[in-house]
């Protein structure tokens, strides 16, 4: 396995730096992919960074895209409140007077339409190039909003639809997309990632962070990432906006 190239995808967040942390403990040459697609703020990506020279990947990659001209999300469109919640552990999906079907809606409206199955195909892409076979993405379907392209059904479907419609696996090659945390909470995630040296300091998961990286502490994002050091017994490293925590 050793020197075994691999893309990661690493966003910034909690998860991602705990799967790339994962993937170079398994002996993975580890090229990591980050995503500037018109989302709300450019911390995560700065975050992405350090996280990805933190674990001492072999290679950092951005790559710009626009989904703000399709909108349709809170993440990608300035007219959509980023819903937020006064308590821990509510997972608010508008405001009670906020009667509109996109926040009445099961799949919260920080869903970015088709955002992984974007990503992935070019984490593929990009592999393909590389003479990469695996793929690491950080989806988890335990302690997550309700996302259609965080179920283990999709990263099955999208890892078949990988191996036919690529020349390496015309030629023989099998893909793979490893999703380590998705079957485990978020408190079982942030105990693996400190057991395996994860800075979760240099990390930013909240939807709406300010430039400097300060989490807002009242998206579901923040809450369920507050709940996660909490439950796991770990103190939590996130700097809040004051007045936020």
């Amino acid at each position: 396995m050793k020197n075994k190239k691999a893309v990661v995808l690493v966003s910034g967040g909690l998860d991602s730096a705990t799967v790339l942390a994962i993937a170079i403990n398994q002996g993975f040459d580890c090229h990591c992919i980050a995503f500037d697609y018109g989302q709300r703020h450019s911390s995560e990506l700065e975050a992405s960074q350090r996280v990805s020279e933190s674990l001492k990947a072999s290679a950092h990659k951005f790559v710009k895209l626009d989904l703000k001209t399709i909108g349709g999300s809170a993440l990608t469109d300035d007219s959509i409140a980023v819903p937020e919640s006064e308590a821990a552990g509510e997972h608010d999906k508008g405001t009670p007077d906020d009667t509109s079907e996109e926040n009445t809606s099961e799949i919260p409206i920080t869903y970015v339409p088709a955002r992984n199955t974007i990503f992935l195909s070019i984490a593929l892409g990009w592999a393909e190039v590389l003479g990469a076979t695996d793929i690491f993405i950080g989806v988890n379907a335990v302690d997550y909003s309700g996302y259609p392209d965080c179920r283990p059904e999709y990263i099955a479907a999208f890892q078949a639809m990988a191996n036919l419609a690529t020349r390496a696996s015309v030629e023989g090659e099998r893909f793979t997309i490893h999703t380590p945390l998705i079957s485990i909470t978020k408190e079982d995630i942030i105990k693996k990632g400190t057991a395996l040296g994860v800075d979760y300091g240099l990390t930013v998961s909240c939807y709406q962070a300010t430039a400097s990286g300060l989490a807002c502490g009242r998206c579901e994002s923040c809450l369920i990432r507050k709940q996660g050091f909490a439950a796991a017994g770990v103190a939590d490293p996130t700097s809040y906006i004051q007045g936020h925590v």
